[in-house]
């Protein structure tokens, strides 16, 4: 076990978990100054812990008499906050001076900056034309935006009124939009014209017309302007973004704490994507809980989370509004013109908490990018990471080329549950390779297959306990049993997340991988991220993705690599490889057949999708190949002479 990064005493006396956990302690007896002990008191009294967090950060609401949560004993039944009401968009805009709490940027260098006095007024006027359009609570509005200042607006505008808001990203295509959007039914569809990545333009105006199309029960579009020669005339109908009238105040609309809010989508790779509908208050409480008590996020901070309007982590991100802090939008790629982009953001716009994924760590890395070296990070104190588990040898590269003395706090969670399970917090060190730890009032455990709890040894990532932000549901399931299916089936009584993972003996956690892509030679379970942490460390190799391959009655591993540029796949670095998983994993992580690819196949929130590589390693059709960013990847996988033998 290596110690990278030590909180001093002075960071945790100051820190908001600290305030919070003495005002537990003096009105409920909670534990102070050990995280685990107040982790283990948050499950023991979960209504007082949850009623705390909506104190502690001050949430607008009209509050109920009637207990905090009934039925703790149901993991699927569980009723938190029945009779209290609030809006979720006032939560959010609560900050209306002139300071700016949206700041955008894209690929062009274009800058845009709106304060909380014209974050507001931009929110009245489009839930105006919202209201003008009929849309009322429990309606539908759909965005097909990129991560720009009109899908923060046009997502608190709906949620003012009441109404559900659902996104994705301009780069799902068609068939992607419709397979989501088509499963809810909006009513108003908002767009934008087109978007910047990799250095060009992409007109999805097209796009946005056959949608309009197509959908039923769409009653308008709305469309923005990014590109420099809009054509609305070519799409009979839409409206302009631009063309309604300024407002004059904000009106919200009181909702029940459960009432739907969002409805996010899985990956979509091996079905039609599961809707999932998240509650208003759930999902508030838990992330005013991620910011405050585990971020330590405050009204000066300047927050920043490379993301698209399509992953769960603009939600979290824009959430972040309700601490006062500002928000830093980038639409476009992470390396272009050049792998210093994102932080010459972070440079200039003074970030302090920097939110990325382990797969643009690795890629910097490889680029020999050293971002402490060439910009001014005074002001960022911490980074988080999400998306794919941190490998131990990005730990090192953060402390090494990144600052020395910032928070790296791992976090795994998911669009499930639109939070997280485990993550970082201010009191615990950082150990190499490890999450620091549970969320607070998230029952956390890791099972084996008998479902009992394990230590030291890989098992199943479940929850014993609800907690708020449970989905309310699946959008269309009405009797719930898709929704019971896909979590509690497995292990009853539990919610099963479908993370491979390990408690460590100190309390932290290591994700290996999906269970779904678990490897099983020889009856012996493997997660992929065990491979990965270690094949791409490897100078030549950028990246890699790991399947099982059914072999002579048993399971064989099959080891994909996209090499650098100006490296081949020869016997001497396919020993490296061997030899590397031999020594620093065991035997058991060798793979049967290293082949080399030109591309690796992903879905469209940037994830491997090892599910498609498994199917076409096997010759069975990719069902639904129209959510992965890249489906002409899959070429290199399929009837590959080398699995014949």
């Amino acid at each position: 076990m290596s110690i990278l990064w030590r909180p001093d005493e002075a960071g945790i006396a100051r820190s908001r978990l600290t305030a919070f956990a003495r005002d537990m302690a003096t009105r409920h007896g909670a534990p102070t100054g050990q995280f685990d002990a107040l982790w283990r008191w948050t499950l023991r009294h979960p209504a007082e812990f949850w009623r705390g967090v909506a104190d502690a950060t001050d949430v607008i609401a009209t509050r109920g008499s009637r207990p905090v949560l009934q039925f703790p004993e149901r993991m699927h039944g569980a009723l938190w906050f029945e009779d209290w009401r609030l809006n979720f968009a006032e939560n959010l805009l609560r900050r209306r001076d002139s300071h700016p709490v949206v700041v955008a940027l894209d690929e062009s260098g274009r800058r845009r900056e709106l304060s909380g006095e014209e974050l507001a007024d931009e929110t009245a006027r489009i839930a105006a034309a919202l209201r003008a359009l009929g849309v009322g609570p429990g309606d539908r509005v759909a965005g097909y935006l990129p991560n720009i200042p009109e899908a923060v607006i046009a997502m608190l505008a709906t949620t003012s009124i009441g109404a559900v808001w659902s996104s994705c990203s301009p780069d799902f295509g068609l068939a992607g939009a419709l397979d989501r959007f088509g499963q809810i039914a909006p009513k108003v569809l908002i767009a934008a014209d087109g978007y910047r990545y990799g250095g060009r333009a992409h007109d999805s105006l097209a796009t946005a017309a056959a949608l309009l199309a197509q959908l039923p029960g769409l009653r308008a579009l709305i469309v923005g302007n990014l590109l420099p020669v809009p054509d609305l005339a070519a799409v009979p109908g839409a409206l302009s973004w631009d063309a309604f009238p300024s407002q004059t105040g904000l009106a919200f609309t009181d909702m029940p704490f459960n009432a739907p809010l969002y409805v996010l989508y899985s990956s979509g790779t091996t079905g039609k994507p599961k809707c999932i509908v998240h509650g208003a208050g759930g999902t508030l409480l838990q992330h005013r809980k991620e910011h405050a008590l585990h971020v330590d996020l405050r009204a000066d901070d300047v927050i920043f989370w490379f993301t698209t309007t399509g992953w769960m982590m603009w939600n979290w991100l824009v959430s972040a509004l309700a601490e006062g802090s500002t928000i830093v939008l980038y639409d476009g790629s992470p390396t272009t013109p050049d792998e210093g982009v994102l932080w010459r953001l972070a440079e200039r716009e003074e970030v302090t908490v920097f939110g990325t994924s382990p797969r643009y760590l690795a890629a910097i890395e490889k680029a020999g990018y050293h971002p402490g070296r060439r910009h001014n990070l005074a002001r960022l104190r911490s980074v988080l990471s999400t998306g794919a588990p941190l490998a131990p040898a990005q730990f090192d590269f953060v402390y090494s080329a990144v600052k020395p003395d910032v928070t790296l706090a791992s976090m795994s969670g998911g669009t499930d549950i639109v939070s997280c399970f485990v993550l970082g917090n201010p009191w615990q060190p950082v150990t190499r390779g490890e999450i620091q730890g549970p969320g607070l009032g998230m029952a956390v455990d890791v099972v084996n297959d008998a479902g009992d709890a394990v230590t030291g040894e890989p098992g199943e990532l479940v929850c014993r306990a609800p907690f708020p932000s449970m989905p309310l549901g699946f959008f269309g399931d009405h009797d719930g049993s898709r929704y019971r299916a896909a979590y509690f089936e497995r292990f009853p009584g539990l919610w099963h997340h479908g993370d491979y993972a390990t408690r460590t003996p100190g309390g932290g956690y290591v994700i290996s991988g999906r269970s779904d892509t678990v490897l099983n030679p020889g009856g012996v379970r493997i997660g992929t991220a065990e491979i990965y942490r270690i094949v791409d460390a490897l100078d030549e190799v950028q990246e890699s993705v790991a399947v099982g391959q059914d072999w002579q009655g048993d399971v064989r591993i099959v080891l994909f690599v996209r090499l650098k540029p100006d490296c081949t796949l020869d016997e001497a670095l396919a020993a490296r490889i061997r030899d590397a998983l031999r020594r620093n994993a065991s035997p058991r992580h060798v793979p049967a057949k290293i082949l080399a690819v030109s591309d690796i196949p992903r879905t469209l929130s940037g994830k491997l999708s090892e599910a498609a590589v498994r199917e076409a390693v096997h010759g069975r059709p990719v069902k639904h190949s129209d959510a992965l960013a890249n489906p002409g990847a899959l070429d290199e996988f399929r009837d590959r002479s080398e699995l014949a033998s």
